[in-house]
């Protein structure tokens, strides 16, 4: 299989195969090239990019995968590798963007700024804090998660990706088990979308970072304006 696969989305794939299984071997990995909050004191400048290759779980790690292999050979042969690899890494950060956004609001909302940290106390070795702010304990939970829990895993990058296949093959018709009828990749893709908007606005607690998927779906969108790549006609 690995054989059939275009250059960039091989090494991708191995890539994020070899940090998955890593981290499965030492756990603390998570915590170093996960991403934090920038105003966390967990936070390292390596993190915007390594978060990209590590992943919380067998099923987060396969559907990633999955969608790499089935739709990033024929993007990478449009756009070519090296383009493709800085689409690729665009939209992941582009994703990470986005959440810091978001993640920015809930700060400013809770604390009164966006930088909190002075306010609070921080575990280093349990990952934990505490907080001298007068708020509810939604608020501190709320708090707790954007300040120690990493973001992890490719699938802004992967949003870029579907969003470039629906762009290139708007009329290409997808299967899926349980459906049995095909849906073009242009309706797939927006209503996935759609979905993740929707959860993104109505899960602000939720570990997946849902807004996040549509960022890299959106600088998908705006690199694929800007690099003035045409839209198939299949």
């Amino acid at each position: 299989m690995l054989s059939n696969l275009s250059p960039v989305v091989k090494n991708l794939l191995i890539l994020n195969v070899i940090c998955f299984i890593g981290s499965m071997i030492f756990e603390p990995a998570t915590r170093f090239f996960g991403v934090y909050y920038p105003d966390s004191p967990f936070f390292k400048p390596w993190q915007p990019i390594t978060y990209m290759f590590m992943h919380g779980g067998i099923s987060h790690i396969f559907f990633n995968m999955f969608a790499l292999v089935m739709f990033g050979s024929i993007i990478e042969q449009m756009f070519g590798s090296k383009r493709f690899l800085n689409y690729y890494l665009i939209c992941g950060l582009g994703a990470l963007a986005l959440q810091y956004g978001v993640q920015a609001f809930e700060v400013q909302h809770i604390a009164g700024t966006f930088r909190a940290s002075s306010y609070m106390e921080f575990n280093l070795v349990q990952n934990r804090m505490s907080t001298q702010l007068n708020i509810s304990q939604s608020d501190f939970d709320t708090l707790a998660s954007i300040y120690t829990t990493p973001m992890v895993g490719a699938s802004g990058a992967i949003f870029g990706l579907l969003l470039a296949f629906a762009y290139l093959f708007p009329n290409m018709p997808l299967y899926f088990m349980f459906i049995p009828v095909p849906i073009k990749a242009k309706y797939f893709v927006g209503a996935y979308i759609l979905i993740e908007i929707y959860l993104g606005f109505n899960n602000s607690g939720s570990s997946i970072a849902h807004l996040a998927h549509v960022g890299g779906a959106l600088f998908g969108f705006i690199l694929i304006k800007a690099w003035r790549i045409k839209r198939g006609y299949y």
